[in-house]
């Protein structure tokens, strides 16, 4: 075992007297060392719950025979970090996550490791590592937050920022933004909608890296704690039966997650999330498979932002298994793919129930033929941008309009707050990509006022930057290249036409090619926003969202 390099012989006596300085007894040292990577913070709401979810997970490596040792990680809470500074420090957190817990399992030879995220970054962050690592590995999440309770309906945190647009517009009275604002997060959890988060949660599920249940069962069920037991249990089973993630997170597995990512209408993120932790095991993801897979895998869910459904919804409809079982039963699921549960997507499909017709529509009766999301390419993105699909109103699917051009998320934000924007605009925000922003902010704050504002059936948003999987609209970002890299968003214009087709999976800049060429020679990459410290250190070794914006 790998632990033996700590452990075992005369020359390892120094190594042992640290772990008695523990309290670890003779018996807990020889067996095999498991780590847990526990994301646990006292700033993120996901977060406040998972000492005691840890502490679940301890019980069933001991239960198992293993030897439990937790170490930290860091995490942002991507809402308290939403329209400020703080959102640029985000994506980069998903690069040190992976770092540390790559860190501690190496300095420390863990034989196998339980990985505990919740939110935004840190899953991708530890999924990233446990494609380094290679270790027999189990992620378990915290789980989802569940709905709130506003007048008669359910709620989350989407409808708090899409409020502040509509008190701008004198739509909503701020007494009414008062109550919705104390109800739209009554518990602990990743929140409600199918957001980044949660998006990720389901995905690690379906690329098997994560037991059954690991996306939907809420925060605050029992049922979370005894699969944090079951959890702690297989990564020792795993560690028995030499099943490493490398055995998992094949091609067939990443297949499955996009197929799936499509079913469920994910988050943009996720497309940029999948691309790194592909990178880490060495496997290409091509965007236009992205494309292909979406054409054949219908949407079977209509969750927040898109939809009224909610992830507590979907868990008693039957969940990530359910999804599966409905795309496998339309045979596009590579079903051979291995699992943490130590079989493979068909054995462990084999006694799921089929969809329950509503919060998972059935396979013959999708919400619609095509996957959530889409790639859009053309002279704007020739290496691609992304919108999320099924978020986007019918009359936005195909849309012409001038450009309103602005180099940040501020200025944008404060040109549609003050009534600047009108009907038939495309927003263009720049200079917020992976090396430009630097971190590639989200953007919810500027696409919840324009829906906040009654605007989302008649503006469409583009950047370089990215969105929140709270985001709904014709939001289209990872704009590729980005405007810091030369890319052709740099070169656009206040009232050129830009023309987009969703369903023709296209993005054009109608401007002549001597004009394009004239502004090109024009133009000097401005200076970076920011010298010294991390976000330097960052811009610095990005690459494109197109690649994952993983380092060099």
């Amino acid at each position: 075992m790998r632990s033996d390099k700590v452990m075992v012989g005369i020359e390892r006596a120094p190594h042992r007297s640290l772990f008695r300085a523990l309290g670890f007894t003779d018996e807990e040292l020889g067996k095999p060392l498991i780590g847990i990577a526990n994301s646990a913070n006292d700033i993120i709401p996901g977060h406040m719950h998972l000492d005691k979810v840890v502490e679940a997970v301890k019980a069933g490596i001991y239960m198992a025979g293993g030897t439990p040792v937790a170490f930290g990680t860091i995490g942002v809470c991507d809402g308290i970090a939403m329209n400020h500074e703080g959102m640029r420090y985000s994506l980069v957190s998903r690069e040190l996550i992976a770092d540390s817990v790559e860190i501690m399992a190496c300095a420390h030879a863990f034989d196998a490791i339980v990985m505990v995220p919740n939110c935004d970054k840190i899953i991708p962050g530890m999924l990233m590592a446990a494609a380094r690592l290679d270790i027999p590995t189990v992620v378990l999440s915290g789980g989802p937050m569940l709905a709130g309770l506003y007048k008669g309906r359910k709620v989350d945190l989407v409808q708090v920022f899409e409020a502040v647009g509509a008190v701008k517009a004198g739509r909503m009275e701020p007494g009414d933004l008062a109550e919705l604002e104390e109800r739209v997060c009554p518990t602990c959890g990743s929140c409600a909608g199918m957001f980044t988060a949660n998006s990720m949660n389901c995905l690690t599920e379906s690329l098997g890296m994560g037991l059954p249940g690991n996306g939907t069962i809420p925060a605050v069920y029992s049922d979370r704690l005894r699969l944090a037991k079951e959890a702690g249990v297989q990564a020792v089973r795993l560690l028995e039966q030499k099943i490493t993630p490398s055995r998992i997170m094949t091609s067939e597995a990443f297949h499955n997650a996009l197929s799936v990512d499509m079913a469920l209408g994910c988050s943009t993120n996720t497309i940029l999330h999948l691309l790194a932790i592909a990178h880490e095991r060495g496997i290409q993801i091509d965007l236009e498979e992205v494309n292909r897979i979406s054409e054949s895998c219908p949407k079977l869910c209509s969750l927040s932002p898109a939809g009224e459904h909610h992830i507590e919804d979907l868990h008693a409809a039957g969940g990530i298994p359910s999804v599966m079982k409905e795309l496998s039963l339309l045979g596009v699921l590579r079903e051979r793919a291995m699992t943490v549960t130590g079989k493979t997507v068909g054995e462990n499909l084999s006694a799921v129930r089929e969809a329950d017709g509503e919060v998972i529509r059935s396979r013959n009766a999708p919400l619609s033929p095509q996957g959530g999301l889409a790639v859009l390419f053309g002279n704007l993105a020739p290496e691609g941008c992304v919108v999320k699909q099924s978020a986007v109103v019918e009359s936005m699917l195909r849309h012409k309009g001038p450009a309103r051009v602005f180099e940040g998320e501020e200025e944008a934000s404060d040109a549609i707050l003050s009534g600047g924007i009108k009907p038939g605009d495309v927003i263009v925000i720049r200079y917020e990509g992976p090396k430009g922003g630097p971190g590639m902010r989200e953007m919810l704050t500027p696409t919840s006022a324009i829906a906040g504002m009654g605007l989302d059936a008649s503006v469409a948003l583009i950047t370089d930057g990215r969105f929140s999987g709270a985001t709904r609209g014709a939001s289209i970002g990872h704009v590729s290249p980005e405007a810091m890299e030369g890319g052709l968003i740099a070169l656009v214009q206040e009232g050129d036409t830009i023309q987009i087709d969703i369903p023709a999976k296209r993005i054009h800049l109608q401007v002549d090619t001597d004009e394009m060429a004239r502004r090109k020679k024009a133009w000097n990459p401005p200076k970076p926003k920011i010298s010294g410290g991390v976000l330097d250190r960052y811009a610095r070794m990005v690459t494109s969202a197109s690649t994952g914006a993983v380092f060099r």
